[in-house]
């Protein structure tokens, strides 16, 4: 057995974020003990569930010694894991078990081979943008979150249109009366801001995308503006029952005391790729694009 050495003795370490599901499990646990044969030392965590954050509490982060992450799962999982590195450079890629996944790099019947190139630095990173979230009532700071897909703030079942006031770079947009407003990153144009009526955005093209959900005014339409910029968000009258997401991870409840600035982070997400995979494949799979040749 070989171990491989990050200096002075010490095992590389590799983290490993599973969901909780039997398949993927079962295939952590035979992952595990491979990686472990190889010399290296492993930090396991599996996939936590959203939640709705009440304080600005520090939350669990994952070990600054990482070399890389592997996330077994689906995108829910990479996010996730996404949350759990924080604003660490740390390379992730995700392994998709049944559907391919629009954030997913390669899939568990390729585990081991796509291992070995990442394990023998055969492998590029993309930096691909995340978005600063921070949310003040009456100029008091409550909370701070960062987004890799997108912020979206949504009302409940029972609850009135939503008006939600929009400013970009403090130049009032508009009032958007809507079921909600997404906020998303190009890599998330194509998680709820697609279903929304959104366009796809490349992921390395650098914009940021507004898309009203269900807008009452048909002329209310998405926008990409610069990543640049910074958008300021306020509900413009009595407000209850509206929630604010980040990445369908942590939501927190918002009303018309508090203003919601979104910017794009100085830390952006360390996704690895590997030489054979191609966006263009995974986004018309995933879609179920086809066409025919002339």
């Amino acid at each position: 057995m070989t171990e491989i050495a990050l200096g002075s003795g010490m095992k590389k370490q590799i983290g490993l974020v599973v969901k909780n599901e039997t398949k993927a499990i079962e295939q952590a646990d035979r992952f595990e003990q491979w990686l472990t044969h190889k010399g290296l030392s492993i930090v396991r965590r599996q996939s936590s569930m959203p939640a709705i954050k009440r304080t600005k509490g520090l939350r669990e982060r994952s070990p600054a010694s990482l070399f890389c992450v592997f996330v077994l799962g689906g995108d829910g999982t990479f996010l996730s894991a996404v949350r759990w590195i924080g604003d660490q450079q740390i390379p992730i890629i995700g392994v998709k078990f049944g559907e391919v996944g629009f954030l997913a790099e390669t899939t568990e019947d390729r585990l081991r081979e796509a291992a070995d190139a990442i394990l023998e630095n055969r492998f590029t990173v993309r930096q691909q943008m995340r978005l600063n979230v921070q949310i003040c009532r009456q100029e008091m700071e409550i909370a701070r979150e960062c987004a890799f897909n997108d912020v979206v703030i949504n009302k409940g079942a029972l609850a009135r249109l939503a008006r939600i006031r929009t400013h970009v770079d403090g130049q009032f947009l508009t009032d958007y009366r809507a079921d909600g407003l997404i906020i998303a990153t190009p890599t998330g144009s194509t998680a709820y801001s697609l279903a929304a009526g959104g366009p796809i955005i490349y992921p390395s093209v650098p914009g940021i995308l507004i898309t009203p959900i269900c807008p009452f005014t048909l002329t209310n339409r998405p926008l990409i503006v610069p990543d640049s910029v910074t958008i300021t968000i306020q509900l413009t009258e009595d407000a209850s029952d509206i929630m604010l997401t980040c990445d369908g991870q942590v939501g927190i409840k918002i009303d018309e005391r508090d203003t919601i600035i979104i910017s794009k982070s100085l830390s952006p997400v360390q996704m690895i790729t590997l030489p054979e995979q191609n966006y263009f494949d995974v986004l018309k799979a995933k879609l179920k694009w086809s066409g025919s040749r002339v």
